[in-house]
């Protein structure tokens, strides 16, 4: 899991990119959760957590480059 002040150094690019990479983990995990093979359950919570992190970071500066 990525830290916040991580997040915020990284280009809108890497962001973009880290946040399909961790969609793709979050379709992964649904799946395992599913057929009952999930071992981290914790993982699950984790992921979104960084995914509406992202999120919120991406609109932040959408919101400060429309000023």
């Amino acid at each position: 899991m990525a830290n916040v002040a991580d997040l915020k150094t990284k280009t809108d690019d890497e962001l973009s990119s880290e946040l399909n990479s961790l969609k793709r983990e979050q379709f992964n995990l649904r799946f395992q959760a599913a057929t009952n093979q999930l071992e981290k359950p914790s993982r699950v919570k984790d992921v979104r957590r960084s995914i509406a992190q992202i999120k919120t970071l991406q609109t932040e500066r959408n919101r400060s480059a429309a000023k």
